[in-house]
């Protein structure tokens, strides 16, 4: 039986992205762990994973603490299971986890595969938290087998930089995106309806959508602005997420004077529905890996509206999506104007996109990790 170890800094990421992953490999007679703070609590991922194992750590990736009493827990528990892989994911998770087995025996020490779901640092970012964050990665790169990036800025940053050798870098698109759980047809109208009663909103009222924590690098404050800007008073706009700046957000909505025309859901499970029902989807973001929300949107055939950055990008290219510059008010209120005066050339768009998605596919994206990890244990194994 072959041993694979998934490392994230919290559970939500195994939970959002890496549980197919531990179901796909499971089936294919792996033994699939999963180690992170907190995981222990979390019934899905016990479900999910074989095993699974606390690790405490702080998410802020500078936090000297991480490197106090996690890679003695990481060490021990390593050196107990004989991993034959070890993947990495997330910033925290990935620099503490290599660091704590660089000094293994060579033949006791697991192939470490790292997933680097956007550099902290990119093009755009300040120059100093760049300069720290490449030169940690440049180290790190060190004790990495293979480095998979999910779009084409880091893949060239990587390749640059030689973060390791070129020959061990590999591009993936994303962690892959469900199409028949995000398909326009696998939503009723019925629950189209329920949802548009649910939010007080009749079947003709546009929508925009917002999926996205309340935290400063997605700007939802750009969002809510630009929608104010709109000056649409038939229209609506719905932010699905949590975060420290909800209520700041929310207290920018009355200032603005549009707080009847929007709508503050929290954490939602039903992000397909949403997405069948809105006009357009928004984000803002300063710094992304491969949106997720991006991906479901485009397979939901919902346009969408995104900043010039990594990875929204990628996607959004060549007439898949409208892309505006960061922190551009009117080129988002632009945009959705756009959305709602021309919605026959919208509808081109969508369809442009739920073709280009397709290459994002989630089974597509687990064949390419199958490949990866044959490739790494012919050549540690042999």
């Amino acid at each position: 039986m072959k041993n694979l170890l998934m490392v994230t800094t919290v559970p939500d990421t195994l939970s959002a992205f890496l549980i197919p992953f531990a179901h796909h490999f499971r089936a294919q007679g792996w033994r699939v762990d999963a180690m992170t703070q907190g995981v222990s609590q979390n019934v899905e991922c016990i479900k999910a994973f074989d095993q699974v194992w606390d690790v405490e750590w702080s998410r802020n990736p500078l936090n000297p603490f991480n490197l106090v009493v996690a890679p003695y827990i990481i060490q021990q528990v390593i050196q107990q299971e004989k991993y034959d892989l070890v993947h990495v994911h997330t910033p925290v998770a990935a620099f503490v986890t290599r660091y704590a087995l660089k000094d293994l025996n060579q033949q006791k020490r697991p192939l470490i595969i790292y997933t680097a779901h956007g550099f902290h640092f990119y093009n755009g970012g300040k120059l100093l938290k760049n300069a720290i964050f490449l030169a940690l990665e440049k180290l790190a790169g060190r004790w990495t087998d293979y480095l998979v990036v999910i779009n084409r800025e880091d893949e060239e940053t990587a390749k640059k930089h030689r973060l390791i050798s070129p020959e061990y870098i590999r591009y993936m698109p994303g962690i892959g995106v469900d199409l028949q759980y995000y398909n326009p047809q696998a939503v009723s109208d019925a629950e189209v309806a329920q949802l548009r009663q649910e939010l007080k909103l009749a079947s003709d009222t546009p929508l925009f959508l917002s999926v996205a924590e309340f935290i400063p690098r997605k700007h939802p404050q750009d969002v809510l602005k630009a929608f104010a800007l709109l000056a649409r008073p038939q229209a609506c706009l719905a932010f699905a997420g949590d975060g420290f700046l909800m209520n700041q957000t929310q207290q920018l909505a009355s200032q603005l004077g549009v707080e009847n025309q929007v709508r503050f859901l929290g954490v939602r499970r039903d992000i397909p529905t949403l997405m069948r029902a809105a006009t357009a989807t928004i984000l803002a973001s300063d710094r992304e890996g491969l949106p997720r929300c991006v991906m479901e949107s485009m397979s939901m055939e919902t346009p969408v509206i995104g900043t010039d950055i990594r990875g929204t990008r990628d996607l959004l290219k060549e007439g898949c999506g409208l892309l505006v510059k960061v922190g551009d008010i009117e080129a988002l209120a632009q945009g959705m104007a756009w959305i709602l005066d021309n919605p026959e050339k919208a509808q081109i768009i969508t369809k442009e996109a739920r073709e280009r998605i397709t290459s994002y596919e989630l089974s597509y994206i687990l064949k390419e990790y199958e490949a990866l990890y044959a490739e790494a244990m012919l050549r540690h194994w042999g």
